[in-house]
């Protein structure tokens, strides 16, 4: 009972939070403290939301489906750098650096350059997305396989363990609460990626919808698309705390 109390006054002061907030905001659009023509009221957002409902959802899909393809795409190639890297020390010490070098690269600039070597279809996205979701995966996946108990690896080799025994008994377990720590950051990277891709080319997608109505003023489309960004990115999120606990059920047992 105190538990669930505790739960439900941490959800009521975010919540109170965003909704004075947004009571701020409506405020001083309302009475001419900040032009409307700069900063559109949240009702003329929401009447924008609803208006453009059909033609953000037909973009929010190709962003999700540019996000998805990097986003697995990037899982894929940190998991198994991940692996490679703890399994050969001298592939750790070749390859580390590089891939800490390949985060020191803005994506704005690296964006443009995809676009022109492949085109403006779906491929220089997704390259953009697994560029800045493999990073966290690799680092995070890296560090929970090399903090494995070394008493308890030590045991299972007295015992006769392989190295994939070892690994899937005892690494890969102990490193799921990091690839989960890391996975939602990769999901919020993967649509902002996405988003950030479609600015610098493309013909569908948010960030395609939101260069078009920059260009024709329209602020409030845009906070519109703004905030359509952020509750996806929050869904993702949960989405794989959802995954988290029923991948990880020992860590919600009382």
């Amino acid at each position: 009972m105190i538990k669930k109390l505790q739960n439900t006054t941490s959800r009521i002061w975010p919540a109170a939070a965003i909704l004075m907030i947004l009571a701020v905001w409506q405020t001083a659009s309302r009475m001419g403290w900040v032009s409307a023509f700069l900063l559109p009221s949240p009702v003329d957002v929401v009447k924008a939301f609803i208006n453009d409902f059909p033609l953000l959802m037909s973009n929010a899909k190709v962003t999700l489906m540019e996000a998805f393809f990097g986003l697995a795409a990037g899982i894929f190639i940190g998991f198994l750098m991940a692996v490679l890297m703890d399994r050969f020390d001298k592939l750790y010490q070749a390859f580390y650096p590089l891939i800490v070098l390949t985060q020191t690269i803005p994506t704005v600039a690296i964006a443009p350059l995809l676009v022109l070597w492949f085109g403006y279809e779906m491929m220089p996205k997704v390259i953009l997305i697994v560029i800045v979701t493999f990073f966290p995966i690799t680092v995070s996946l890296l560090d929970g396989f090399r903090s494995a108990d070394a008493d308890t690896i030590s045991l299972m080799r007295s015992m006769g363990a392989s190295k994939m025994q070892i690994f899937w008994y005892v690494k890969f377990p102990g490193s799921l609460n990091q690839f989960f720590a890391s996975l939602r950051i990769s999901v919020s990277y993967a649509v902002v990626g996405a988003v950030i891709s479609e600015w610098l080319g493309g013909f569908y997608g948010l960030g395609v919808y939101m260069t078009r109505v920059k260009k024709a003023f329209s602020f409030d489309k845009m906070f519109a698309v703004i905030f359509l960004i952020s509750a996806i990115s929050l869904i993702l999120m949960k989405l794989v705390n959802i995954l988290q606990k029923k991948c990880m059920p020992w860590e919600t047992k009382n």
